[in-house]
């Protein structure tokens, strides 16, 4: 069973409907959904043909719930108190009650089906992520290799746990890569246009004594490493997998068409 465009947008469009609440996007910005995250997530569970219609919208869109809702309190700003404005305390006050609210949706979903298996799954996936950001929130880390790590846990972590659950095999590596990969060279991108790198700016925090180069350095190093070794780890999934393996490498395709190394230094 293939993935198709229309799945995906169907999908979207049901995930769409969950999130509209106007009081919310009347303040602050509408919450994104990760493309990329959902195209592997919508592939994972659609090409599992033990799963019934219901069960593959409800884990998808439920798991996606999740990640939005871990997304939205990561938008929540870190200051002190007396720097901000009335205008910022409502943002971020709205934030976290916004992150609480997707939540509660995906909870709500998975008790209308009553699995408490995949509710357990989400659990443990948000446990460990919490713990790897207060690990970075309270500079737990020694090393920018360190750093990394935990990122792309963070990144991954969810979509790990469901196909974990799911296919009861591991495919930690090809994924956080791909992942991360795909993140940087969004984020990269952007950077160019806009001059923000939200990444960098978690990794400042952190170490204080950092420069902005050095780390765009390391960065497309990881990114072209990545692009080296991801054929490879593609081609040795399991055969029950070619589903994957057919997305993973038109998605690399798609990205090698245009370079990501060309971020300006600052």
């Amino acid at each position: 069973m293939n993935t198709s465009i229309t799945e995906i947008q169907n999908i979207r469009g049901l995930l769409e409907d969950k999130l509209q609440h106007k009081y919310l996007e009347k303040y602050i910005q509408k919450p994104k959904i990760d493309e990329e995250k959902l195209r592997i997530l919508t592939s994972l569970v659609n090409n599992k043909v033990s799963l019934n219609p219901i069960q593959r919208e409800r884990y998808i869109i439920t798991a996606m719930l999740v990640q939005i809702a871990l997304d939205t309190h990561e938008l929540v700003p870190v200051r002190n108190e007396w720097d901000e404005t009335k205008e910022d305390k409502l943002t971020k006050q709205l934030r976290v009650l916004a992150g609480d609210y997707y939540s509660g949706l995906y909870y709500l979903l998975l008790s209308e089906i009553e699995d408490f298996d995949f509710i357990h799954t989400l659990a443990s996936a948000i446990r460990k992520i919490n713990e790897y950001k207060i690990m970075l929130y309270y500079k737990e880390v020694e090393s920018f290799e360190e750093f990394i790590v935990l990122t792309k846990k963070i990144d991954s972590m969810l979509i790990l746990h469901v196909a974990q659950f799911i296919y009861g095999s591991t495919l930690d590596q090809v994924i956080s890569d791909w992942l991360f990969t795909d993140r940087m060279t969004r984020e990269i991108k952007e950077m160019q246009l806009n001059g923000e790198f939200p990444l960098y700016e978690i990794w400042q925090a952190i170490d204080e004594t950092s420069n902005y180069s050095v780390f765009i350095t390391k960065i497309n190093g990881i990114i072209y490493e990545n692009r080296v070794e991801l054929p490879s780890l593609i081609s040795n999934l399991p055969d029950n997998f070619m589903f994957l393996k057919k997305y993973l490498r038109n998605s690399i395709n798609e990205t090698e068409q245009h370079d990501p190394f060309t971020a300006e230094e600052g």
